[in-house]
């Protein structure tokens, strides 16, 4: 057998070890050395020196470091109470409008979102302070965990976003630019959510209620209360654009700032910290095992000649670039629905990569890959709120007991329709994308 035949094996086998539950990184770790081995002619000694060279280049990488920074960063956020602040302050804005609290919890998932990076966590924080507000005031359960569903996804289309740090890294990109590219794109998924929200209680009056309109005064005061997330998403950002820091640095400044505000708030004590801290180095020893999961799979796809291989076949049918791009996007809209989005970029980004950089959009290879990048995020993050496996929806549902997942996913479906309509924009106007860089 080929060692190119071995690389196409290598994806079934993935496959079902993956069907069969197992973690997705050790799944990618085990088909890498699999891989290696049988392409070396079993011979252990060039695999176990790729085990060491691997394991040490991977873990030694100063881009990766901006991973813990921002994971803290938004365990802060979250731990700190800065969540409430932001729903009063949207809600004594937009609540006494029809669907305004719905619209008041997409306004907060977007603003938390710019500190946290996380659609799980976006969905799961925001869940506890706006889903009681919710019931309170007569929405439905079906369209209220549909609603905190599809913001959750924001967390991670607004910036500062791992996922986007990983597809940098993977993409040799500047991270200040994807992170710069991301803002218009998760500004338009907001307002795609709003105008969703008011299409939805307008086709169904009893699905929301309408709560007493705030003074004038106390919306202001409330507002006045997010200024640490504004303060911190600013500085993190627009220092990074400026070039006041390198995004690790950038990283380090906001879970300092979002550390000191919270203390500040009165919310940090030795027991959010410590909650907060072991929750960080959780979830980076989970990410950084599926890194070098994917470090090892991918290194044996490059030595099978896969990418190279499929990019050249695509390239040499004559297909549209722009029939090449909607395919794949289908394909990561299909399976966003049964894996997370950080395994999906891992595995399919050397592949799908190289067959869209071989082709001509009409612009340059550096705006083609950020563009790129913006449109699997987003699409990625749609199979969260896509039934019958979306992520998101399990972790609201969880969280309210008493609604069906059939109501659930009957009210998702309309998000799902503006998320697709988002695309569409995008795909057919790159320039939406691509108009804040330089």
């Amino acid at each position: 057998m080929t060692n190119l035949e071995l690389g196409f094996w290598s994806f079934p086998v993935l496959l079902l070890m993956i069907f069969l539950r197992a973690p997705i990184g050790l799944a990618m770790l085990l088909c890498g050395f699999g891989g290696w081995y049988l392409a070396m002619g079993g011979n252990p000694t060039p695999l176990l020196s790729k085990l060491k060279s691997e394991t040490y280049t991977t873990f030694s990488s100063y881009s990766l470091s901006i991973i813990p920074m921002f994971l803290l960063m938004g365990q802060f956020a979250t731990l700190s109470g800065m969540s409430q602040a932001l729903f009063k302050a949207a809600e004594s804005f937009l609540g006494h409008r029809r669907g305004g609290v719905a619209m008041a919890a997409v306004g907060a998932c977007a603003g938390f979102g710019a500190i946290c990076g996380s659609s799980l966590a976006t969905a799961a924080t925001m869940s506890k302070v706006a889903l009681p507000e919710l019931r309170r005031y007569g929405y439905s359960g079906g369209f209220s965990t549909a609603t905190l569903a599809a913001g959750g996804t924001l967390g991670i289309l607004i910036p500062p976003s791992v996922i986007l740090v990983i597809y940098a890294i993977l993409t040799e990109q500047n991270i200040a630019k994807l992170f710069l590219a991301a803002f218009l794109p998760g500004v338009l998924a907001a307002i795609g959510y709003v105008i969703t929200i008011s299409i939805y209680v307008r086709l169904n009056p009893k699905s929301a209620g309408v709560r007493p309109a705030v003074p004038m005064g106390d919306r202001f005061k409330a507002l006045a209360n997010t200024w640490p997330v504004l303060v911190i998403f600013f500085v993190v950002v627009g220092g990074i654009y400026l070039g006041w820091f390198t995004p690790t640095e950038g990283a380090a400044v906001g879970a300092a700032g979002t550390g000191l505000a919270a203390l500040l708030a009165g919310s940090l004590n030795w027991a959010v910290l410590r909650e907060s801290l072991m929750g960080t180095a959780k979830t980076t020893g989970m990410i950084f095992f599926i890194v070098l999961g994917a470090g090892f799979y991918n290194g044996f796809l490059a030595l099978s000649g896969v990418p190279q291989f499929m990019a050249d076949w695509v390239v040499g049918q004559g297909y549209s670039p722009w029939f090449v791009l909607v395919v794949i996007l289908v394909f990561y809209l299909i399976f966003g629905c049964l894996m997370d989005s950080l395994s999906m970029i891992l595995l399919t980004v050397p592949i799908f990569f190289p067959v869209i950089s071989a082709m001509d959009f009409g612009m340059s290879t550096e705006h083609l890959a950020i563009w790129f990048g913006i449109l699997v995020l987003i699409v990625v993050e749609v199979g969260l709120i896509t039934p019958p496996v979306g992520m998101n929806l399990f972790i609201i549902n969880s969280m309210d007991r008493e609604t069906p997942m059939t109501e659930t996913y009957k009210a998702v479906m309309y998000f799902v329709g503006s998320d697709i309509v988002r695309v569409i924009i995008l795909v057919m106007f790159p320039a939406i994308t691509l108009f804040l860089l330089p």
